[in-house]
């Protein structure tokens, strides 16, 4: 029960440590999300918040969202996500939120479609084997085999790893430390890939699990300082040395 943030991924690059170590990192571009709506357990049996994102003209919208906005008095928003809430009482409509949310937090949670790849076979797909090279086989080389049994059950059951569309699922990737946030710039910098194409549209939340590894940022800090600590007393020894 967190809120949450809609950001649109720009692509990765890599982050560079004082220790002289660098990370790779997916950017992703923040725009901030707006109140829309404060729904109650009274209303409809769980507290939660209804949050707009991005912008769409007035034109591409149905007349019954035009008029949900009109009656909000707020601007039309291009995505409206619900956040179930604890305390329902520090949120009122109309109220912006943005990266202060995730102020101080190591780890998050983002859910994204992966890439589409079209029309994919069996060995693609579902990683098979596939037949034979050589000693018989003639034009059934990345076959799937075969799918089912004869007359009983008389049927393919429903399942069955088989070739068909690949890709273009929403997946969830926990866990991701979140290694550096520019407020200014309304930028998140996460450690390694998340799914998705450059400019698709990512959902970031408040890692769900309780997490108690040590992080690379807290790691590096720990190296740099032991690295300086044995550069002073190499020093010392040398100045000991001397004399």
């Amino acid at each position: 029960m967190s809120l949450g943030l809609i950001g649109k991924k720009i692509g990765m690059t890599r982050e560079f440590f004082d220790v002289g170590v660098s990370v790779p990192v997916t950017v992703i571009m923040i725009e901030k999300g707006r109140i829309i709506n404060v729904i109650t357990k009274e209303k409809r049996g769980y507290d939660a918040i209804q949050v707009g994102f991005g912008k769409i003209k007035t034109s591409k919208q149905t007349k019954q969202m035009k008029g949900f906005f009109v009656k909000k008095s707020t601007e039309p928003k291009k995505i409206l996500k619900e956040f179930r809430v604890k305390n329902i009482q520090d949120y009122k409509e109309g109220n912006e939120i943005g990266l202060e949310i995730l102020k101080d937090k190591k780890y998050v949670d983002i859910t994204a479609k992966t890439i589409g790849k079209g029309f994919a076979g069996a060995m693609k797909r579902h990683n098979f084997g596939g037949l034979r090279a050589s000693h018989g086989v003639s034009v059934s080389h990345r076959a799937h085999g075969s799918t089912g049994q004869n007359q009983d059950p008389g049927k393919v059951f429903k399942g069955k790893k088989m070739a068909g569309h690949m890709g273009d699922k929403q997946r969830t990737i926990q866990n991701l430390e979140l290694i550096k946030s520019d407020e200014e710039n309304n930028l998140l910098f996460i450690k390694g890939s998340i799914p998705g194409a450059k400019n698709s549209i990512v959902l970031i939340k408040e890692a769900k699990k309780d997490i108690h590894k040590i992080t690379l940022q807290e790691k590096f800090t720990a190296l740099a300082k032991t690295l300086s600590d044995n550069k002073n007393d190499n020093k010392k020894d040398s100045k000991k040395e001397k004399k």
